[in-house]
C-alpha cells in the first residue's frame, strides 16, 4: 500500500510539473477598443470616408485624443498587431484585465467579440476577460454619447443613444442617434463576451464563481451553467442594493487556475434612489479601496480559492483591472506634496491594507491594469506573505506593450513585449489633416501639433501623443505654473549647478540675477566638475537638454519605467541620477516653493528610476524574490 501511495504522489507531482512547466499567458490590459469599422444597427450613418482607402470609419478627433490619457483610434490597429504577435509566438492563453472597450457600447462589444472569436477559431487561443471601469461603466445599461467623433469637413460629429442628452451646438454637425452608442451594464457585457471566460465552457476543466455551491471534487458542467446566471451572481453592495459580481475561477489547462477578479464596486449615490438606475451609482475607478469597504466577500472567496489551489496542487494566477500594490515606487506622498492632493490619479492608489489582505488571503502574483503604466510592485505582510503586483501597460498609451508570463516550476518569468510597429497606424492621418485645417481656419488656441502626422511608427506616435498630452493637459492641470515656466528656461547644466549651490536663499532671484550671485555660481561649477570626474560624466553632455526635456522624460519614465530607455539616452539617465544625488545632500530653503519643487521633482524621479524591475524578470513563487533579467 505504501508503495502504491508513493507511486501516486510521484505521478501527481509529475503531472503538476508537466501542466505548469512552459505554460505561457499573455496579459493585454486597457485595450480600449473602439471598432472604427463598426456599423450602427439602427441608423444609416456610416461615419466619415477615409480618402486613403475609401472606407467609412467611426473615429474620434485628434483633438480629443491628445487631451486623453488614451488613444481612441490607432489602438484598433495596435490590438490586431498584438494579437498577431501573440499568435506568432504560439501562445494559447490570453487574459484581458478590463477596459477592453471604449465604454462598453454595443458597437464596440460586437467588434471585440468578432475579433476574439476570429483569433480563437484561427489559432486556438483561449481568451479570459475580467471587468474594468469602462466595461461596464455602471452595473446596469444607460444612455450615453459623445460629441467628439470626427465628421465631414473636420467638424465634430455628436453621436448619442438618446436625443434629449445632446445640447445643440452651432460648431457641431447634426446629432446622430443610435442605441449602439449606449453603455451596457453587466447583462450586455456578459451576453456579448460570455464566451471568453465569463461563462463556463465544456472544455474548461473547472469553472466557478464566489457564489457557486459546488466544489472542485464534485464539479460538473451543468451545475456550472446554473451558477453562471447573473441572477445567481449578485451581492448587496449596500443594504437594499443588489448588483452583479462577474468574478470567476477557471482551469483552462491541467494544473493552472486563473482567478479573474471583478474589482468593480458600484456604490449608490443616494440610498433612497432607484436600485436599477446606473446613474445612481458612483464610478468604480477607485478599485480595491472600495472593495475593502463594500465588497468584502471577494477577499473571503480568494482565501478559499487559494486554500483549494494548494490542496489540489494548482498554480493560482490572479488578474483584475485594478492594482493591488502602490504603483508609484514609494513616491506617492512626495507626488501629493509636489502636485497637490487629488492630482495625478493619487486617489486610485490602493491603500496598504489591499495588498496586505490579498497577500494574507493567499495570492502570490496578480496582474493589473487601469493606470496605463508599466510597473512592478511587491508587498510582504507582517505574516511573511508576499504579493507581486504586475502593472500591465496599455496598447493605447506610451509605451504600447503586453505582459507575457511563463510558468517554470516554482518560478514565474515575466517579460514585457512592446508593440512598436503597427501596420496601418497612419491610415487615418489624411482625416486628421482635414481636422487640423478646420481648427486652424477657426483660429483655435492651443491647437495640437500637426507634426504628429509625420511619425513613422506606432511607438513614435505614442511618444508624440504623450508629449502633446504633457503640453496640453498635464502641465496646465498638475504643475505649479511658475515652476514649470522657470524649469523650461533652464538647461541641464543650470540644473547641475543649482544642485551644487550651497544654501541658496531664493531660487528665482538666484537664476534671474546671476551677476549678483556670480561667486556662488562659480563655486557650484567647481564642485560639480569634481563630481563629474568621480562619475566619469562629461560636462558638455548637460547642455544637450533642458527643463522641457526633463519634464517629458519624467512622464516617459513614470509611464514606461525601464522601457522608456528606448527614447532617453543612457547618459541622460546618469545625469538625472547625479543631480538627484546632489540635491539630496543640499541644504535649501524649504520656504522657497521653487526650491521645494525642484527637490521633490528629482526625488520622485529618483524613486521611479530605482523601482523594482519592470521589463523582464523572474519571480520565485516560494521565496517572493525578484531576479532582474538584463536585456
Amino acid at each position: 500500500m505504501r508503495y502504491i501511495i508513493t507511486i501516486y504522489l510521484v505521478l501527481a507531482t509529475l503531472a503538476k510539473t508537466h501542466a505548469q512547466s512552459g505554460v505561457k499567458i499573455a496579459f493585454l490590459a486597457d485595450v480600449h477598443l473602439q471598432d472604427i469599422y463598426g456599423s450602427l444597427n439602427d441608423n444609416t450613418y456610416k461615419g466619415i470616408i477615409n480618402p486613403a482607402d475609401g472606407m467609412p470609419v467611426l473615429i474620434r478627433t485628434m483633438e480629443s485624443q491628445l487631451h486623453s490619457t488614451r488613444i481612441f483610434n490607432e489602438n484598433y490597429f495596435a490590438f490586431i498587431a498584438a494579437l498577431d504577435d501573440i499568435a506568432s509566438r504560439g501562445i494559447k492563453i490570453v487574459a484581458l484585465p478590463g477596459d477592453y472597450t471604449d465604454d462598453g457600447q454595443p458597437i464596440h462589444l460586437r467588434g471585440l467579440q468578432h475579433i476574439l472569436q476570429e483569433y480563437e477559431d484561427k489559432y486556438g487561443i483561449s481568451f479570459f476577460i475580467t471587468t474594468g471601469n469602462h466595461d461596464p461603466v455602471g452595473p446596469f445599461a444607460k444612455h450615453a454619447g459623445k460629441t467628439d467623433f470626427l465628421g465631414e469637413g473636420g467638424k465634430q460629429q455628436p453621436i448619442y443613444s438618446k436625443s434629449a442628452m445632446y445640447k445643440p451646438n452651432a460648431n457641431h454637425l447634426p446629432v446622430v442617434i443610435s442605441s449602439d452608442i449606449a453603455c451596457m451594464g453587466y447583462t450586455g457585457i456578459t451576453e456579448y463576451l460570455g464566451n471568453f471566460g465569463f461563462m463556463p465552457k465544456q472544455d474548461y476543466l473547472y469553472w466557478s464563481t464566489p457564489f457557486s455551491q459546488y466544489t472542485y471534487t464534485d464539479y460538473n458542467f451543468d451545475d456550472a451553467k446554473v451558477s453562471a446566471a447573473l441572477e445567481n451572481r449578485e451581492y448587496e453592495v449596500t443594504p437594499g442594493f443588489k448588483v452583479p459580481d462577474a468574478s470567476y475561477l477557471v482551469e483552462p489547462v491541467n494544473g493552472l487556475w486563473l482567478l479573474a477578479i471583478d474589482g468593480n464596486t458600484y456604490i449608490p449615490k443616494d440610498n433612497n434612489g432607484k436600485t436599477a438606475d446606473s446613474d445612481n451609482y458612483r464610478g468604480a475607478d477607485l478599485g480595491y479601496n472600495n472593495v475593502l469597504s463594500n465588497k468584502v466577500h471577494l477577499i473571503n472567496w480568494v482565501k478559499n480559492v487559494a486554500a483549494e489551489a494548494k490542496k489540489h496542487n494548482k498554480m493560482l494566477i490572479a488578474f483584475s483591472h485594478y492594482p493591488m500594490v502602490d504603483f508609484n515606487d514609494g513616491a506617492s506622498a512626495q507626488i501629493a506634496q509636489f502636485m497637490g492632493k487629488g492630482k495625478w490619479q493619487l486617489d486610485r492608489i490602493p491603500v496598504e491594507a489591499v495588498a496586505q489582505q490579498f497577500a494574507d488571503a493567499g495570492l502570490t502574483i496578480h496582474f493589473g491594469g487601469h493606470m496605463h503604466i508599466n510597473d512592478t510592485g511587491i508587498h510582504t505582510t507582517a505574516k511573511g506573505n508576499t504579493l507581486l503586483n504586475v502593472q500591465t501597460p496599455s496598447l493605447a498609451a506610451y509605451i504600447p506593450a503586453y505582459k507575457l508570463l511563463t510558468l517554470t516550476g516554482d518560478s514565474a518569468e515575466v517579460e514585457t513585449i512592446t508593440i512598436d510597429k503597427v501596420k496601418g497606424f497612419d491610415k487615418l492621418f489624411p482625416l486628421y489633416k482635414m481636422e487640423y485645417e478646420y481648427l486652424h481656419r477657426q483660429g483655435k488656441k492651443d491647437i495640437w501639433n500637426k507634426d504628429i502626422l509625420t511619425t513613422k511608427s506606432y511607438h513614435e506616435f505614442t511618444d508624440f501623443h504623450l508629449k502633446e498630452l504633457v503640453r496640453l493637459r498635464f502641465i496646465p492641470d498638475d504643475w505649479h505654473a511658475e515652476f514649470a515656466a522657470l524649469l523650461d528656461t533652464l538647461s541641464g547644466t543650470d540644473l547641475l549647478l543649482l544642485a551644487n549651490v550651497k544654501n541658496p536663499v531664493n531660487l528665482n532671484e538666484f537664476i534671474q540675477n546671476r551677476q549678483k550671485f556670480q561667486g556662488e555660481w562659480d563655486n557650484a561649477e567647481k564642485t560639480a566638475k569634481q563630481k563629474l570626474k568621480d562619475y566619469n560624466i562629461a560636462w558638455k553632455n548637460f547642455s544637450e537638454w533642458k527643463g522641457s526635456d526633463l519634464i517629458l522624460d519624467f512622464y516617459r519614465i513614470r509611464n514606461a519605467d525601464e522601457l522608456a530607455l528606448a527614447d532617453i539616452p543612457v547618459i541622460r539617465i546618469a545625469q538625472y541620477k547625479l543631480i538627484a544625488q546632489c540635491l539630496a545632500t543640499q541644504n535649501y530653503n524649504q520656504d522657497d516653493a521653487h526650491q521645494t519643487d525642484l527637490h521633490l521633482l528629482f526625488s520622485i524621479l529618483s524613486k521611479f528610476l530605482d523601482g523594482e524591475p519592470a521589463n523582464h524578470f523572474k519571480y520565485s513563487l516560494k521565496s517572493g524574490k525578484l531576479q532582474n533579467i538584463k536585456q
